[in-house]
Parts: C-alpha cells; sequence; structure tokens
C-alpha cells in the first residue's frame, strides 16, 4: 500500500480502532481486544471515579466483533465479582 493512501485513509486494515463503553453497575468498560497471530485476545479497559484497569485474558477469538462482545461480557463478570476491590 502507498503511502499517500495511509495517509489519506485509503486501504484501511479492517480492524475498529474504537469501541463504544458500556456502563455496567456504575463501572465504564471500553472492550479494548488486541489482535494476535490466532485472533483477538479478549480485553478491556474497566474505569470508576478515575480509577483503571487493565482487563486482559488468555482467551483468543477469531472474529473481531466476537472479541469485542465478549471483552464486555468478562468485564461484566469482573465488575460483579469483585466490584471496588478490582482497584486495590
Amino acid at each position: 500500500m502507498s503511502i499517500l493512501k495511509r495517509l489519506f485513509g485509503g486501504g484501511g486494515s479492517g480492524t475498529k480502532t474504537e469501541a463504544e463503553a458500556t456502563d455496567h453497575n456504575g463501572f465504564s468498560i471500553v472492550p479494548n481486544p488486541q489482535k494476535e497471530a490466532g485472533g483477538w485476545r479478549v480485553g478491556a479497559r474497566i474505569e470508576k471515579g478515575g480509577k483503571v484497569h487493565q482487563l486482559i485474558r488468555a482467551d483468543t477469538i477469531q472474529d473481531q466483533d466476537q472479541a469485542i462482545e465478549a471483552s464486555v461480557r468478562k468485564a461484566k463478570q469482573v465488575i460483579d465479582e469483585q466490584g471496588e476491590r478490582l482497584f486495590g
């Protein structure tokens, strides 16, 4: 791909750069799956009151949209299990 296409937005990689934040029990979840050779590693940023927890799981999923959904689901599970202790 030419440098001009990359600079001006042509021929993108087909990956989403940002996913929408989701609120759950007062926490904000920003799904952030990471591209890997075997697919997408489940991950999310969990925030509340200026505190941030980076969630990274060993799970990998082939489809990016499914990885985003799994990332939100795992983050909700962690919030339900740990709550405020997540930041401690």
